[in-house]
């Protein structure tokens, strides 16, 4: 993957999408249909393949001002001319301004980090690996289905923060507060809140369906 860090501010074509939150290193498949955005695919795979992903506000018609780059990793043509890509997160960036919006939106962004902090974070890395391990573990039996976690979950705490924002799939507020976080301890933390939260409501789901469960035996 293409590093983007060495450019501090740069210009960057734009695609604004409701309901989706892109994180550093998570994938994002899109299939593209739009001439404009045909066109803007055409333009960036003669570059670095890279444009910016901004969650879309359809109610006051504007996208946010934090996003995150996508390098395209995969690129399908399809006869109708409508594409096919997988795209990877690469580095989140604040919008600084519009340098146009015609066929595509263009802007001038410069890239965010979260900041520097000496403050070890292992221990709060493990508690939220146990609670998504419990999240987990009471999804799979409250649908009856072996659910596993990737081996090769993150351990470093920034990237695990990214790794769980990028599954709070269907909360793209949420996903979107997330994003623009730039304390990686603040991050986890409320993905631990979230996290506890869910475990606490599946739990109660799944005491219910098994008290049913044995009525009915």
């Amino acid at each position: 993957m293409t590093s983007s860090s060495s450019l501090a501010v740069r210009e960057l074509p734009l695609f604004p999408l409701p309901g989706v939150v892109l994180f550093p290193g998570r994938p994002l498949p899109l299939h593209v249909f739009e001439p404009r955005y045909r066109m803007m695919l055409n333009t960036v795979m003669e570059s670095d393949r890279q444009f910016g992903v901004l969650l879309w506000d359809s109610d006051n018609q504007e996208a946010a001002r934090v996003g995150c780059s996508a390098e395209v990793a995969q690129l399908q043509r399809l006869p109708d001319d409508r594409i096919n890509i997988l795209t990877v997160g690469v580095q989140r960036f604040r919008l600084l301004e519009y340098v146009r919006e015609k066929p595509y939106r263009v802007g001038l962004v410069e890239w965010i980090d979260d900041e520097f902090t000496q403050q070890p974070l292992q221990g709060l890395v493990r508690d939220v690996q146990n609670l998504l391990n419990d999240v987990v573990h009471l999804s799979g039996k409250l649908t009856d289905k072996e659910i596993d976690l990737p081996d090769d979950l993150p351990d470093d705490p920034v990237e695990l923060s990214y790794w769980i924002g990028g599954n709070f799939q269907g909360a793209a507020d949420e996903q979107q507060l997330l994003l623009e976080l730039l304390d990686t301890e603040k991050r986890l933390r409320r993905e631990a809140e979230i996290l506890d939260t869910t475990c606490k409501h599946l739990a109660a789901r799944t005491a219910l369906k098994d008290t049913f469960s044995d009525r009915e035996a």
